[in-house]
């Protein structure tokens, strides 16, 4: 009986010792409207995973955003929207570095400077044939 009792005891104690060790962890949307394509998808991701406490990244490049889920005691929003501006893309109110946007390949540009990815055109609908 004593021996139940005392494994019990301890199995108790590792549980609560699991439980915690939880940390506290965000997941924040930030807009990435000059990401355009599947490459800025992943040079972004890919460059993200370097950073300690970034647990999961996802770029939608159609929608202009990307979802980040972070460890609060190891890095903060600040710094991820950093870390995609010296990728060189914008993120939320932080643009991207002059530097590292110019070392994009041409298709990952703004149309605006010469990039591949212009804005669709809105094409108005055929009248209708008589």
């Amino acid at each position: 009986m004593k021996k139940l009792f005392f494994v019990a005891v301890i199995t108790m104690a590792f549980v609560s010792a699991a439980l915690a060790q939880t940390k506290a962890s965000l997941t924040a949307k930030i807009k990435t409207p000059t990401a355009q394509c599947e490459a800025c998808k992943n040079r972004i991701e890919t460059y993200l995973k370097r950073y300690d406490g970034v647990t999961f990244i996802n770029v939608n490049f159609r929608k202009g955003e990307t979802q980040v889920k972070y460890l609060t005691d190891r890095i903060n929003i600040e710094e991820i929207k950093t870390a995609i501006a010296n990728a060189g893309y914008d993120a939320d109110d932080v643009p991207a570095t002059e530097d590292a946007y110019n070392r994009l390949p041409r298709t990952c540009k703004k149309f605006e400077d010469g990039g591949g990815h212009p804005k669709p055109k809105v094409i108005p609908p055929a009248p209708p044939q008589q």
